[in-house]
């Protein structure tokens, strides 16, 4: 009988996150289909809550603000970055490892036509590149030890040299979004950061 019990609340256990990445999945995408038809901040929560079928309280309970709407939870890009490049061999250099990073955190996106139109939402809105900054800047500095850590620099000038490395990187894949974005999608976004990447190197 115990035995039983623990197979049920498994099960249960289960089918209840399924249950809650569908109702999220919903969510996310009756949000982004909003936003991308009149504007992110023309939409307001209670109407992604309405479309979706959930009150404004069961939306809040996934998603704590409404920019968390438009990629997920944005904390989660910052985790994935940070543990990437954490999990790199320690022999693999600091681009490389930087790459392996991004590379992981575009896989994130459910599909390349919401990585398209969550970037183009991102380029094209002041409020959410406002938010982008302050975000981007939080995320450099949690990988600030990681990165000086794969550095051969002066304990002096290891600080600054790693921001730099890291500022460029991050400014590389705003290049390589933008650019994606104005061609359509076409093309995959981690060749077009190889390229910017190799102008600011080169």
């Amino acid at each position: 009988m115990k035995q039983e019990a623990r197979t049920t609340a498994g099960a249960s256990a289960t089918l209840w996150d399924r249950t809650r990445q569908l109702a999220s999945r919903e969510i996310l995408e009756t949000a982004l289909r909003l936003f991308t038809e009149q504007g992110y901040d023309e939409t307001t929560v209670a109407q992604i809550a309405r479309e979706a079928g959930v009150s404004q309280r069961t939306l809040f309970r996934y998603f704590g603000t409404k920019e968390d709407l438009l990629g997920g939870d944005q904390e989660r890009f910052g985790h994935v970055l940070a543990r990437t490049i954490g999990e790199q061999p320690a022999q693999v250099g600091v681009w490389e490892a930087l790459r392996a990073g991004i590379t992981a955190t575009t896989a994130l996106h459910d599909s390349r036509e919401q990585a398209l139109e969550r970037f183009r939402l991102l380029h094209n809105t002041a409020s959410l590149r406002a938010g982008w900054l302050e975000k981007r800047l939080r995320f450099q500095d949690a990988l600030l030890p990681l990165v000086k850590e794969r550095m051969d620099s002066a304990a002096d000038s290891a600080d600054a040299k790693a921001r730099a490395v890291i500022a460029t990187a991050f400014a590389c894949l705003d290049a390589a979004s933008m650019t994606w974005v104005d061609n359509g999608g076409r093309g995959d976004i981690m060749d077009l950061y190889d390229e910017c990447l190799a102008a600011v190197r080169g």
